[in-house]
């Protein structure tokens, strides 16, 4: 019995230390093979990929992307990896050297806020070198220190009342002449109420030891019958305050800030814009807040704003939501040539701002999507009272077209004369009638032909020369040259608020259309969009009047920008 007990173990012991040796000798293969860089097992793709490449610093750059595009790789295979290595990139190499950091000293406050001076409403005493207004000791009310003020984000600074909050995105000098004999200082402000409470200015002069008191008027910058008439929701006010001159230079104020009450302590305080150029122009061109997360209309956009170059826009201002990478090269393209303003904007209040979840509450929330481009809109009427003859508020796939002349200074012209003989007064705009030229315009059930001989596939307008027959009716989906001498406020359509009535003048579609470029019409009019616009075409080459030159622009600079690469 011992005897076959013994037997059994010495079997059991003979069994281990095979398993042992076999065990020994596949972790010494393992090993050779893994620590012999050359050798012909190397399996690992990137390890691959690190031998064949013969600079040591292409090695490094190679490994960085492959670990970069592999962020899911366990321990165990990072680990492989680094003893993959080639020898010359041993740790111990690099024992005394230095990497390459970006050592250069941090800028001053004063520095960012100078360069964020174009897109923010904070005043130039906080800039640098700002000066601010020697307030003295006697007043109720000091000027307000940077970090006392309360933002909402970059773009917009807080008023919170016993009765409702504001949201205030700017401020701007408004002496022109219907104004009054003294001069006014406008703020464009979202409240969430439909009746805001009374709150007062403070005006502080770049001289004054003593900050103006003014009381406000409210201007409401829509109409209750569109919606979303009620508290909670912000509303889009212009809040107006007089400004008068407080010495013989007739300075305006640098800033304003809004309180409740006179000697209240200011929780914002918001620069005053009053740009002045040398010469003023004719027509700049307002485009609303710019929504495209994934959509690439960068080529359409190029052959848009040639052509608008071509008719005689001066600039073209569009503000910033967010939109495709190659939108933005487009633009900085048209910036640095001195064709587009472009500003960042954000929306107001609880309102997201997040991309992506911002895209689909505009999408969701139209009428919040519609008081809201009511803010740019107006900031590009105000920035520009004093620069422009006519602003134009455009989207980006439509387009005021003379039919009878070359440019919209002759069309102004002509028009301007017949308006003043049928009616002795100037307008406060100039309407032009709206009519389609959709993607498949169609005759019967056959679709016209897109492509025109001739003209590159890429030029969108110049490729559609189909619309409707009919327009659609007079004083719907217009848009207007708008005299900036008389509005107060404007809406995409039409002007809103004006110095005495908001007059129109409605130009003939003999002298000018509003060419609009669409897939379908517009939500409202979706159901009749056949029977009323498509089956009823009509060839209209208009536009090719400007073909030589609108290819030959939007050529070169698609070819400058490497869309053709």
């Amino acid at each position: 019995m011992a005897r076959t007990q013994l037997l059994v173990a010495w079997r059991v012991l003979r069994r281990m230390v095979a398993l042992a040796l076999v065990w020994l000798c596949v972790c010494y293969v393992v090993f050779h093979f893994t620590q012999n860089v050359g050798g012909p097992f190397m399996a690992v793709p990137m390890q691959r990929t690190i031998v064949q490449t013969p600079d040591p610093h292409l090695r490094i750059s190679t490994l960085e992307q492959s670990k970069a595009s592999t962020t899911k790789l366990s321990a165990t295979t990072t680990s492989k990896l680094s003893l993959a290595l080639p020898l010359e990139n041993d740790p111990q190499n690099f024992l005394n050297k230095d990497p390459h950091v970006d050592l250069s000293p941090s800028s001053s406050l004063a520095k960012y806020m100078s360069g964020i001076s174009n897109m923010s409403n904070i005043p130039p005493a906080y800039w640098e070198n700002g000066k601010k207004p020697p307030i003295s000791s006697k007043s109720c009310v000091k000027y307000p220190q940077l970090y006392e003020l309360t933002f909402n984000n970059l773009y917009w600074q807080t008023l919170s009342t016993h009765n409702g909050t504001f949201y205030i995105y700017g401020a701007y000098f408004d002496n022109r002449t219907r104004a009054g004999s003294v001069p006014l200082v406008r703020l464009l402000v979202m409240v969430d109420r439909i009746k805001p409470p009374p709150v007062m200015c403070q005006l502080w002069y770049d001289d004054a030891q003593f900050p103006t008191i003014s009381s406000v008027k409210y201007t409401y910058a829509w109409y209750s019958k569109w919606g979303n008439y009620q508290d909670g929701i912000l509303q889009p006010f212009v809040v107006t305050c007089k400004a008068p001159y407080i010495n013989n230079k007739q300075r305006p104020p640098s800033s304003v800030s809004l309180v409740e009450k006179q000697c209240d302590k200011p929780m914002n305080n918001i620069r005053v814009v009053n740009q002045r150029p040398a010469v003023r122009q004719d027509f700049a061109v307002c485009v609303k807040g710019l929504d495209f997360l994934k959509a690439d209309l960068s080529v359409r956009l190029v052959e848009w704003i040639e052509l608008l170059g071509i008719l005689g826009a001066k600039k073209i201002f569009m503000y910033e939501l967010e939109i495709h990478p190659n939108i933005s090269k487009v633009l900085r393209y048209y910036q640095d040539r001195g064709l587009v303003d472009l500003t960042p904007i954000t929306l107001p209040g609880g309102q997201p701002n997040t991309p992506g979840l911002r895209h689909n509450f505009l999408k969701m929330k139209l009428t919040h999507k519609r008081q809201n481009e009511l803010i740019p809109y107006n900031d590009c009427l105000y920035r520009n009272l004093y620069s422009y003859n006519y602003i134009i508020l455009l989207d980006i796939d439509e387009v005021i077209m003379p039919v009878e002349h070359t440019s919209w200074k002759e069309l102004m012209d002509a028009v301007v004369p017949l308006a003043l003989k049928e009616k002795n007064y100037t307008r406060a705009s100039y309407n032009v009638r709206n009519v389609y030229f959709l993607d498949d315009m169609l005759t019967g059930d056959d679709k016209h032909e897109v492509h025109e001989k001739g003209i590159p596939g890429y030029m969108h307008m110049l490729q559609h020369v189909y619309r409707a027959k009919n327009f659609t009716k007079p004083g719907s989906y217009v848009k207007c040259f708008h005299n900036v001498d008389r509005i107060v406020s404007v809406h995409n359509h039409f002007p809103l608020n004006c110095f005495g009535s908001c007059t129109t003048y409605s130009i003939d579609t003999s002298f000018a259309q509003l060419q609009h470029y669409r897939k379908d019409c517009v939500g409202a009019l979706k159901n009749s969009c056949k029977n009323d616009f498509k089956v009823y075409t009509v060839r209209d080459t208009t536009i090719w009047r400007y073909k030589d030159e609108l290819i030959k622009r939007a050529t070169s600079a698609l070819q400058v920008l490497g869309f053709f690469s």
